[in-house]
């Protein structure tokens, strides 16, 4: 039985699955938009609102530090911390919209 299973596999090991979400982070948070498949995107979205949640924090070192571990890309990381949290600065989740083409 499949009771209180969250999260979607992806049909991906852990290893690939992971990598597979940092790069597409990695290109929302940098381009501010993604294409992908559906199933992706419902994957992707709370990576991402965790990213921003985790640069909201108030100690900037461990800000920094958790978003150099989960992303490993500075410049991404640059952004959230400088442009993104003033953006959302009033939200508390739901930084992320689905639009299907």
């Amino acid at each position: 039985m499949r009771h209180q299973v969250r999260g979607n596999r992806l049909e991906r090991g852990k290893a690939h699955r992971k990598s597979l979400l940092q790069n597409l982070a990695m290109n929302v948070i940098i381009h501010e938009k993604v294409k992908t498949t559906e199933a992706k995107a419902k994957a992707l979205a709370p990576f991402v609102d965790r990213l921003i949640n985790v640069g909201k924090k108030d100690s900037k070192m461990i800000a920094i530090r958790e978003l150099n571990r989960l992303v490993n890309h500075e410049s991404c990381s640059r952004k959230i911390l400088e442009q993104l949290i003033e953006k959302y600065k009033d939200r508390t989740s739901g930084y992320t919209r689905l639009t299907k083409v």
